[in-house]
């Protein structure tokens, strides 16, 4: 999610919306995400559910929330 988060302070918020889209689908069944996920397997590694992981899409959001608005 940082790297979104990055995009959108860079401006390049297609790219952004982009990547977070597909991040989100990485969530579980009930919207939880671990530390990590294997990228060759998809499964989740670490800890989980991870804070900061949520953390993070939390401040994905407002950041790409923020460029679309022009802010």
């Amino acid at each position: 999610f940082w790297l979104v988060a990055c995009l959108a302070r860079m401006g390049r918020t297609r790219k952004a919306l982009s990547i977070f889209k597909d991040l989100l689908g990485y969530a579980n069944h009930v919207g939880l995400y671990s530390e990590e996920i294997n990228p060759d397997t998809l499964e989740f590694m670490g800890n989980f559910p991870q804070a900061f992981s949520h953390m993070g899409l939390i401040m994905a959001a407002f950041e790409l929330d923020n460029a679309l608005d022009g802010k």
